[in-house]
């Protein structure tokens, strides 16, 4: 463990990441749209619920195992994408992936990564769920699914909450942009942060988009690959969409970022095996509801045809607790382990998922269940008064 012997909070892994990342990286990962307003709403609906515990019960034994579909995973939470993890680390995504893999929870790879589906397949076949951003050719979607087919994953991820781009106000006054180069200002803020700039020059630079490097024009640089990225980003996507991958891709197929009842209906009616009810971690739009408060009319939606999962805003054992009880099946984390991986490389990342598995455990002794079965609405209330999130 080393330096993370030190570390007891999700906080801390963030502290550690905003010391060793420049300035345009970190806030990448910890801003929003807008002024960050759906950040830190995702933030206040979950401070805003209170946990009823049940106590004179033995809660000496206790199991974190969760069943989700044919898969039993050790707990109820996996690692969300996060895009250009490779950016932040070097082989961010393969570390991100060994570490869910070593902690037995989902992993969902990002479509803006840097590492291919193939080479984080091989790191953790079984725990490696595919995320796709549709490109405006379609054949390159298809291509990208019959790949991750191909490399073994069995669960993709369909991300429909991306119609346009967002406007991130942090990424605009940083001069952001997904063809990031050294550019003065940054060679400046990486003199200040010199053991993420050895690492990155050590790279040569610029890592590429692994994934989108066959697409691209043969001979493309990097930032050419990047910028062929952001060519075929934002593509318009409607529910023919839908209809088409759920034929064509044999595994289970889930949606990422439902908010609206009825979309959640029509998903369920197409045959889509889970659901994500998220607000992009508030990075689309800086005036949606936060998740965990959509979750509950989502799961009475859908009922138990499909699973439900929800993500944005959690950073506590205690937060995967609270999604559990108000009717979540699963729960995925964005920030807390790109934080880790950011600030210490495979055992920040490892950190970070101890961190919730041990607050969630202990979270269940307090409330006197031994299960994730045991978890429901009995358990969870919003506090009269309380201000809405």
């Amino acid at each position: 463990m080393g330096a993370m012997n030190s570390v007891v909070s999700v906080e801390d892994l963030r502290r550690l990441a905003r010391r060793r990342l420049p300035r345009i990286l970190f806030d990448y990962i910890d801003g929003g749209a807008g002024d960050d307003a759906g950040v830190h709403r995702n933030r206040a609906a979950f401070d805003a619920y209170r946990l009823r515990p049940r106590y004179l019960v033995d809660v000496s034994e206790r199991s974190l195992a969760t069943p989700l579909w044919q898969h039993r995973y050790v707990a109820p939470f996996g690692i969300a994408p996060i895009g250009l993890a490779g950016l932040f680390r070097p082989d961010g995504e393969l570390l991100l992936a060994a570490a869910a893999r070593d902690a037995g929870v989902p992993f969902i790879l990002s479509g803006a990564s840097i590492a291919t589906i193939e080479d984080v397949a091989r790191i953790a076949p079984d725990h490696t769920w595919y995320q796709l951003y549709p490109a405006r050719e379609q054949r390159i979607s298809l291509d990208l699914l019959r790949r991750a087919r191909q490399a073994g994953l069995g669960v993709l991820v369909l991300t429909v909450d991306l119609p346009i781009s967002a406007r991130r106000e942090r990424d605009v006054r940083n001069g952001f942009d997904f063809a990031i180069g050294m550019s003065p200002s940054l060679l400046l803020d990486g003199l200040m942060h010199p053991r993420w700039s050895l690492g990155y020059l050590a790279r040569g630079g610029l890592p590429a988009f692994g994934n989108w490097r066959p697409y691209a024009p043969a001979g493309a640089s990097p930032r050419q690959i990047a910028e062929f990225f952001v060519s075929q980003s934002f593509a318009t996507q409607t529910w023919r969409d839908v209809e088409l991958y759920r034929r064509e891709w044999p595994g289970r197929l889930v949606i990422k970022g439902i908010q609206h009842a009825d979309d959640a209906r029509r998903a369920a009616e197409l045959g889509v095996d889970g659901l994500i009810v998220s607000n992009h971690g508030g990075r689309q739009l800086d005036c949606l509801p936060a998740a965990i408060d959509a979750l509950p009319e989502i799961r009475a939606a859908v009922e138990r045809r499909v699973a439900v999962m929800v993500d944005g805003g959690i950073r506590r054992g205690s937060d995967v607790a609270i999604a559990l009880s108000l009717g979540a099946d699963f729960a995925f984390v964005g920030r807390a382990p790109t934080f880790g991986v950011a600030a210490a490389g495979a055992a920040g990342a490892g950190r970070a998922l101890d961190i919730l598995r041990e607050e969630l455990d202990l979270a269940m002794g307090q409330l006197g269940i031994t299960s994730v079965a045991g978890f429901g609405p009995e358990l969870v209330a919003r506090p009269a008064g309380s201000p809405p999130s």
